[in-house]
C-alpha cells in the first residue's frame, strides 16, 4: 500500500466490508473533502449574494454582537 498508494478492500462472502489505506493517502482524501466543503459554502455564500438573501457583513456583526452583548469598536 505504501508503495502503490492503492487501498486494499477486504470482502466477506464476495462483498465489500472494509477498506485499508496507508495514513498518506487518507489525509490526502481528508484535504480534498475539506477543499470541496470550502468551494460548497462559497457556492452557497455567491448564490445567496446574488439572490439578495443575505445582509451586509456590517449590519450582521451589530446584530450579532448586541445578541450577544459584546462591546463594538468606540
Amino acid at each position: 500500500m505504501k508503495k502503490t498508494k492503492a487501498p486494499v478492500v477486504l470482502t466477506v462472502n464476495g462483498k465489500a466490508e472494509l477498506v485499508v489505506q496507508d495514513a498518506e493517502s487518507c489525509q490526502q482524501l481528508l484535504d480534498a473533502k475539506d477543499r470541496m466543503d470550502a468551494i460548497e459554502g462559497i457556492k452557497r455564500g455567491l448564490k445567496s449574494m446574488k439572490s439578495n438573501a443575505g445582509k451586509p457583513a456590517e449590519e450582521f456583526f451589530r446584530e450579532f454582537f448586541a445578541e450577544k452583548g459584546i462591546a463594538g469598536e468606540e
